[in-house]
C-alpha cells in the first residue's frame, strides 16, 4: 500500500489515514471495515482471498471489484470454491470484472481446500489465527511512516499459512490482511478512527 500523506479529510471533513482517497467507497471501507476485528471465518476467507488478488496492485483496484468477486466467487463460500472445475476457472479467467491472473485464480481454489482442511483440524480459522499471531493489537502510529509493511507476526503467519498449503500469502500480504481484519489496528493518531 502506498502511503502519501499522514491524514486526509473526506467530503464530511473527518480526518482519515493518508492512504484513503476522497472516493466515498474508500472512505466507507476505511471508516466501517479497516481495522475492525472480523470474527466470521467466511469473511476472513474472503479477505485473505482478496488480499492475495491484490498482490502487486492497489487495494482500491480490488475494492472496486469486490462486489463482482462476491457474485462470481459464490459469496466466497470455501466449500463451493474448493470444487471449482476447469470450466469454471476458464470462465473466471475470461471475466473482466475480476483480476484475471491465472496464478491468483488457481490459488483461490487451492486456498479454499487448505482453509477447509485447517478449519476441520483446528475448529475455526479465527481461533487458529489468534494462536498463530496473538490477540488483536492496537498500535498508535503518529504518521504513516510509522506503519510497517510487515512484522515478525506477519512473517510467522505467512510461514504458517504456506506450511498449510496456502498461496499468495507472503508477509506483506499477511500484514495487510492483519490490518484489514482487525488483528492489528493501525489507524494513525489524528484519524477519526484512531482510538487512544
Amino acid at each position: 500500500m502506498v502511503w502519501k500523506h499522514d491524514r486526509v479529510s473526506g467530503g464530511d471533513g473527518k480526518p482519515r489515514c493518508g492512504w484513503v482517497t476522497a472516493d466515498p467507497l474508500y472512505e466507507k471501507y476505511h471508516d466501517r471495515e479497516w481495522g475492525r476485528p472480523l470474527k466470521d471465518d467466511r469473511a476472513l476467507f474472503e479477505l485473505l482471498t482478496l488480499e492475495g488478488c491484490q498482490a502487486g496492485l492497489s487495494w482500491y483496484t480490488v475494492l472496486r471489484k469486490r462486489e463482482h468477486y462476491r457474485k462470481v466467487y459464490d459469496g466466497f463460500d470455501p466449500n463451493k470454491i474448493a470444487r471449482y472445475t476447469p470450466a469454471k476457472l476458464k470462465k473466471l479467467l475470461a471475466d473482466p470484472g475480476i483480476i484475471r491472473h491465472r496464478g491468483k485464480i488457481d490459488a483461490s481454489v487451492s486456498n479454499a481446500k487448505a482453509f477447509l482442511a485447517l478449519v476441520e483440524r483446528e475448529g475455526s480459522f479465527l481461533g487458529w489465527l489468534h494462536k498463530t499471531v496473538g490477540k488483536p493489537r492496537r498500535n498508535h502510529p503518529k504518521t504513516l511512516k510509522d506503519v510497517p509493511a510487515r512484522t515478525p507476526e506477519s512473517d510467522a503467519l505467512a510461514k504458517a499459512l504456506q506450511k498449510k498449503g496456502f498461496k499468495f500469502v507472503g508477509s506483506t500480504i499477511c500484514y495487510a490482511f492483519m490490518q484489514a481484519s482487525g488483528l492489528v489496528d493501525d489507524h494513525v493518531v489524528g484519524c477519526h478512527r484512531h482510538r487512544p
